[in-house]
C-alpha cells in the first residue's frame, strides 16, 4: 500500500499549498483578463532590458564595463550599450581634481582639527614641527585606479605622509618655516609620484599644498623668540646694505670728482709750463738777434716787478743833494718800512 501525504487538517491526498496557488490563480484572473498578460509582460520585460542596455557617460567620467568581474572594454563620454544582466558599468570621474588631507582634518562646516600622529615630523637639524598639507590628483589610468590597489586613497595618504617626512627629515627648518616650502613641495610630489607609480594606482599627482608648517604649541613660544630675532638680525643686516649701498656710491663719485680736478690741474699746469717754455724760447731766439735790446727790456720788466709793492723812492746823486733827509720814527715803531 503506497504512502500519501496527509493534510494537516486531517484531509488526506491533497497539497495544502496547491490550493493556495490555485487560489491566488482564480484572484489574478478574476481582475485581469486572460488576454493581457502576456502582452504587459513583454513590455514590462522589454522596458527592463532598455533600462539596462543603456547607460551614460558623464563629460568628466569614463565607463569601464565589466562582464563576469573582469573589464572587457572602455567606454568615452555619451549614450552606450551594454549586453543587459550580463555586463555592469562603473563611471569614475577621471578630470575631477580629488582632494587628500595629510595632517589635519575638515568637517562638514568647514572647521578644522589636527591629527598629531600625521602632522607631527622631525626636521634634519633634530626639532619637530606640525606639518599640514593637501594632496590634488588625478585620475590617469581608471582601471588601474579601481582594481590595481585596494583602498587607494588610504595608500595615497599613508605615502603622502610618508614622503613628506622623508622630504622634512632631510631639511632645516629654517628652510621648512620660510624659504624653502616650494622646494619641500615639489620634492614630496616628486617621491609620491614614484611611490604611486610603482604601485601601479593610474593616479597623477596634480600639486602637493603646505597649508600649516609651524612648532607644536609645546614650544611655539620660544620659536617665536627665535624667529623675532632673525627677523632682528635681518632687519640690521639689510640698514648695514643700505647704509653700504648709499656710502659706496658717494664715495666713488668724490673720488671720481677729484681724480678729474687733479687731470685738469695737471693739464692746466702742463699746458702752463708748456707755454712759458715757449715763450722763453720766443725771447731767447730774439734775445739772440738783439742782445742789448732785449737785456734792458729784461732787466726793466724784472726790476718792474721786483718794485712794484716797494715804497722807497730812489733819486739819482744830482736830485737827492736837493731833496731834505726825513726819518720816519713813528713808522719804525710800527714796524714799517723806511723810505
Amino acid at each position: 500500500m503506497a504512502w500519501e501525504p496527509k493534510d494537516p487538517t486531517g484531509r488526506s491526498g491533497q497539497d495544502p499549498f496547491d490550493e493556495i496557488l490555485k487560489k491566488g490563480q482564480e484572484l489574478f484572473r478574476r481582475f485581469m483578463p486572460t488576454r493581457g498578460i502576456g502582452t504587459i509582460i513583454v513590455i514590462v520585460l522589454g522596458l527592463l532590458v532598455l533600462s539596462q542596455s543603456f547607460y551614460t557617460v558623464q563629460p568628466a567620467e569614463v565607463g569601464l564595463v565589466k562582464r563576469f568581474g573582469d573589464v572587457v572594454r572602455t567606454e568615452g563620454p555619451g549614450l552606450n550599450f551594454k549586453i543587459p544582466f550580463l555586463e555592469t558599468v562603473l563611471t569614475p570621474q577621471v578630470e575631477k581634481l580629488h582632494r587628500v588631507e595629510v595632517g589635519f582634518r575638515t568637517d562638514r562646516r568647514g572647521r578644522t582639527r589636527l591629527v598629531p600622529q600625521e602632522a607631527l615630523m622631525l626636521t634634519g637639524d633634530m626639532n619637530i614641527l606640525s606639518v599640514e598639507f593637501i594632496v590634488q590628483y588625478k585620475i590617469a589610468n581608471a582601471r588601474d585606479y579601481l582594481f590595481n590597489v585596494d583602498g587607494i586613497e588610504p595608500t595615497i595618504l599613508k605615502a603622502a605622509e610618508a614622503s613628506m617626512r622623508e622630504v622634512i627629515g632631510k631639511s632645516e627648518i629654517d628652510a621648512a618655516l620660510t624659504t624653502g616650502k616650494a622646494e619641500i613641495q615639489n620634492s614630496t610630489q616628486d617621491l609620491l609620484q614614484g611611490i604611486l607609480d610603482s604601485y601601479g594606482g593610474g593616479v597623477k599627482v596634480a600639486t602637493i599644498q603646505l597649508q600649516d608648517v609651524n612648532p607644536p604649541d609645546q614650544v611655539a613660544g620660544a620659536f617665536k623668540d627665535v624667529a623675532s630675532a632673525k627677523e632682528d638680525r635681518e632687519k640690521l643686516i639689510n640698514q648695514a646694505h643700505g647704509y653700504r649701498n648709499d656710502l659706496i656710491p658717494k664715495a666713488k663719485g668724490q673720488a671720481a670728482q677729484d681724480v678729474n680736478q687733479a687731470e685738469a690741474y695737471a693739464q692746466a699746469r702742463i699746458a702752463r709750463a708748456e707755454g712759458e717754455a715757449s715763450h722763453f724760447l720766443q725771447t731767447l731766439k730774439e734775445y739772440k738777434q738783439a742782445k742789448d735790446v732785449i737785456s734792458k727790456r729784461v732787466y726793466i720788466e724784472t726790476m718792474e716787478e721786483v718794485l712794484a709793492n716797494v715804497t722807497k723812492v730812489i733819486l739819482d746823486k744830482e736830485a737827492g743833494a736837493n731833496v731834505l733827509p726825513y726819518l720816519p720814527l713813528d713808522r719804525l715803531q710800527r714796524g714799517g718800512n723806511t723810505p
